[in-house]
């Protein structure tokens, strides 16, 4: 029995180990990402030549909306790649249920560093918006406002579609923790199962329960598995 359950145990930390590289690429994808926009908002600082006829306002909000972009993908960067480096040290080095931790808290950073990450670049994209009206007449900087929304919903539009197609929902969420509940491994479900199971969890939550889950999915879903399947 103590064999089993060790090959049990060797089993799952394989599994802990495959979601700790997971989490740890996601990080790296973002910061690679988050260094680029942030290297495209620096030069719209530095080399951008402002007329010094154009309007006040204009050239206040568009140095704001790029000096926040910047700065919001640097902290990205910088948060990215700390957890690359300080996660998988904890994993190895640290003392028995490192690997529990450090896959769980990799879990949540990796959602913050996502939100710098999409509100730097919603900022990096109206910066470009006011760029248009500060350097060009009005009816060109109204043309490249119009093409830019489009361009910038459909963005949003096909994020929302591909999150909710492929977000797990907290109740059916399976990790290689050791103590999770056993019933959840018996579940089975398609994808237009998955679909629905999403809308039904979406339309249930508030906008504070929505923001807990994103920002603190491991703990949520094991509320979740709680309520559903009982107390471990």
């Amino acid at each position: 029995k103590r064999a089993v359950e060790q090959n049990l145990r060797m089993s799952l930390l394989r599994i802990r180990e495959r979601e700790l590289r997971f989490y740890t690429d996601n990080c790296a994808a973002i910061g690679t990402q988050a260094a680029l926009i942030a290297s495209f908002a620096w030069y719209g600082l530095i080399m951008v030549v402002i007329p010094e006829q154009s309007n006040t306002t204009l050239k206040t909000a568009y140095l704001c909306m790029s000096t926040t972009a910047m700065g919001l993908e640097l902290v990205a960067v910088v948060n990215s790649t700390l957890c690359s480096m300080l996660g998988p040290g904890l994993a190895l080095r640290g003392p028995d249920g490192s690997m529990h931790k450090a896959v769980d808290e990799l879990m949540e950073e990796y959602r913050l560093i996502f939100f710098f990450f999409a509100v730097g670049l919603i900022a990096f994209n109206l910066a470009t918006m006011l760029f248009g009206w500060l350097q060009f007449m009005w009816p060109v900087g109204a043309g490249m406002s119009v093409v830019c929304s489009i361009f910038y919903y459909l963005v949003y539009f096909y994020f929302v579609k591909i999150y909710q197609r492929l977000k797990v929902p907290p109740s059916l969420m399976i990790t290689g923790r050791f103590d999770t509940d056993t019933a959840v491994y018996e579940t089975t479900i398609t994808a237009a199962d998955l679909r629905r199971v999403n809308s039904e969890h979406a339309a249930g939550q508030t906008a504070g329960q929505r923001w807990n889950e994103y920002m603190h999915p491991a703990t949520y879903a094991r509320n979740e598995l709680a309520a559903t399947h009982g107390p471990e």
